[in-house]
């Protein structure tokens, strides 16, 4: 493998990527503890707990995300980090303001999904009691 100046970043959420593009320098946080990567660091994976991910890019700015559990993959120049739930901020205030809000928001969605869910599964168990019932 060549010595490189930069790799490739890739965030994705289950419906969408977050974030696609080059870096020089990634920092994220697993369960035993923070950690970076730079473009020539050993292959590696590594499970993500909720905190907050950085990225250096390549015009030396950086970019901030904050990030639920999630898996971190490094093959060659390439990361690719996969979480459930993540959203990009431009500084740390305003990261914890939108982390609050879209985490809050995507709780109650999942909330209704499974108060729905639960409806269906006791409807689908009410059926099937019916078909079992003797026609007169």
């Amino acid at each position: 493998m060549s010595l490189a100046s930069e790799m490739s970043v890739t965030l994705r959420l289950p419906t969408k990527t977050l974030f696609k593009g080059q870096a020089t320098r990634l920092m994220a946080v697993a369960q035993n503890g923070g950690f970076g990567i730079l473009p020539n660091h050993m292959d590696m994976v590594t499970a993500l707990v909720p905190s907050v991910l950085t990225l250096v890019l390549t015009d030396g700015s950086e970019v901030i995300f904050g990030l639920d559990e999630g898996l971190l993959v490094k093959k060659g120049h390439h990361v690719s980090v996969s979480t459930r739930r993540g959203v990009a901020g431009d500084d740390l205030v305003s990261l914890q303001d939108r982390v609050q809000d879209s985490f809050i928001q995507m709780d109650e969605d999942e909330r209704i999904a499974r108060a729905a869910l639960s409806r269906l599964e006791a409807n689908m168990v009410r059926r099937f009691a019916d078909l079992r019932k003797p026609s007169l």
